[in-house]
């Protein structure tokens, strides 16, 4: 293993404490408070709810902690995915009258979505790795780049699935195996898959080395540029497959879908625990932090504590204060 991997891996080894319990004991604290706060929070209808609805984001934030370890950033993944959503869902209208409404029509949307997001988190990675663009510039510009092709392609309104294929497609969202929606499984067949490339490949490690020094990276054999590059291909296939999940709940896509996405998926990832300079990712801790910002927002929204509204703003602050949390767990080393 070369030096900047092990320096990379062994860093957050030095003990367990608060900021690797944090969000653990912050969630069970979020239970207890919604139990006491509303009968019905630990219902199976209102978790498997939140489950769910939370799936999007935690596949997208999965892909987000590869990004982010590695020394990235992306803020085009909420305008990724309505460009996404919105390129499938034209496909599949297009393709109804030669493979009708079925499930080579499903199949092909599927294929479709991932083909698309592949293609523009391969983009994004192009731009940084190869052409040397900052990554907070280039997926500034890319998120109001498929923001407005959405809203192009939908003529400023909405495109909808064919009402035909819409009703074929809902169970993919509405129906699971053994009482678990299929969201839920695959969110947790993603998680899982990550957590151990993250872990246990040297994928995985180049990333959180590349993160902490990229110098050192390079001067150990690691592929700087092509590891780079991966991390943003891996995030627009997961981008896709969150798009494969959501399009059968509302079979619709438009200007507006995925707005605050990137916000949820960086916040998620920084809340469980990934370095946001880069050197330490933990998938795990993202999934910790997806199902954070799922439960404050429910607990809102059955308490009535405050305006819906006002649910990014308290995500902003979540954000901020994870961060300065970050920097003095760091600073009492």
């Amino acid at each position: 293993m070369s030096d900047a991997t092990a320096n990379a891996t062994d860093a957050p080894r030095r003990g367990i404490n608060l900021h690797v319990l944090g969000p653990v004991l912050a969630l069970i604290a979020l239970i207890v408070l919604g139990a006491m706060l509303n009968s019905n929070f630990l219902s199976y209808g209102n978790i498997t709810n939140v489950l769910a609805r939370s799936a999007f984001i935690g596949i997208i934030a999965v892909g987000m902690t590869f990004v982010i370890s590695a020394g990235g950033i992306d803020l085009s993944v909420g305008s990724m995915a309505a460009f996404v959503a919105g390129v499938m869902i034209m496909s599949m209208n297009a393709l109804i009258p030669s493979l009708g409404v079925g499930v080579p029509l499903v199949i092909a949307g599927m294929v479709v979505a991932i083909f698309a997001g592949c293609a523009a988190g391969l983009l994004n990675g192009f731009l940084i790795s190869k052409v040397g663009i900052e990554a907070f510039i280039v997926t500034l510009g890319s998120m109001g780049v498929y923001r407005s092709l959405t809203t192009w392609l939908a003529d400023g309104g909405t495109l909808s699935l064919d009402f035909a294929a819409r009703s074929f497609y809902r169970p993919v969202y509405y129906e699971g195996f053994l009482g678990i929606s299929w969201p839920i499984i695959v969110f947790a067949i993603v998680a899982i898959l990550g957590e151990l490339v993250m872990r246990h490949t040297p994928f995985g490690r180049h990333c959180a080395a590349l993160g902490a020094n990229e110098q050192v990276a390079q001067y150990s054999a690691i592929k700087v540029d092509r590891v780079r590059m991966a991390t943003y291909v891996l995030l627009g296939c997961l981008v896709g497959l969150a798009i494969i999940m959501y399009v059968p709940r509302l079979g619709s896509a438009s200007g507006s879908t995925g707005v605050l996405w990137e916000l949820e998926a960086i916040a998620a990832v920084i809340i469980g625990g990934t370095v946001l300079k880069g050197g330490f990712g933990r998938v795990w801790g993202t999934v910790v932090g997806v199902l954070i910002l799922s439960l404050i927002d429910n607990i809102l929204n059955l308490a009535s504590i405050v305006s819906p509204y006002l649910n990014g703003a308290i995500q902003g602050v979540i954000v901020i204060l994870a961060v300065v949390l970050q920097r003095e767990g760091k600073s009492a080393k």
